[in-house]
């Protein structure tokens, strides 16, 4: 990706998201693989533990198992320790419905897009990024 190029992306959760990027390396559980607390990857088998994703875009190949990683999801918006974005190479469901009731109850938008996998080391080389995703179609920009 060039420095002003835009990646076009498939939308799973609508929304605007504009941040620091994080780009995990391997797929990422939140349940029991995400401290709410300090916003960091804490799964001890994590290439990318200690990573703090809370606040910034996280980019990764996928989420790791446990339906539970929705509700994570959902009380990280509780507590103001979301993620600001999820961009993925595989759809997620388990992601996908914290994301949407996240926003139901409590009114904060976690948009989550889907892009080839060919496209993580191009994201890898980013700082920040801007996400703009709408029904069935997402940009993601870098500034």
């Amino acid at each position: 990706m060039t420095a002003r190029a835009a990646l076009h992306a498939e939308c799973l959760v609508p929304g605007l998201a504009s941040g620091r990027l994080a780009c995990l390396s391997a797929p990422l559980s939140l349940w029991g693989g995400f401290d709410l607390d300090s916003g960091r990857v804490c799964d001890v088998n994590h290439p990318d533990r200690g990573m703090q994703i809370a606040g910034r875009i996280i980019a990764m190949p996928g989420g790791r198992g446990s339906s539970s990683s929705s509700s994570v999801l959902l009380e990280s918006a509780r507590l103001g320790s979301n993620p600001l974005a999820i961009i993925l190479t595989e759809r997620d469901p388990i992601l996908v419905v914290g994301a949407l009731v996240a926003n139901d109850l409590y009114g904060v938008s976690i948009p989550i897009v889907c892009v080839s996998p060919g496209n993580l080391p191009e994201l890898a080389g980013l700082s920040s990024v801007r996400i703009a995703a709408a029904t069935g179609n997402a940009c993601i920009e870098p500034f």
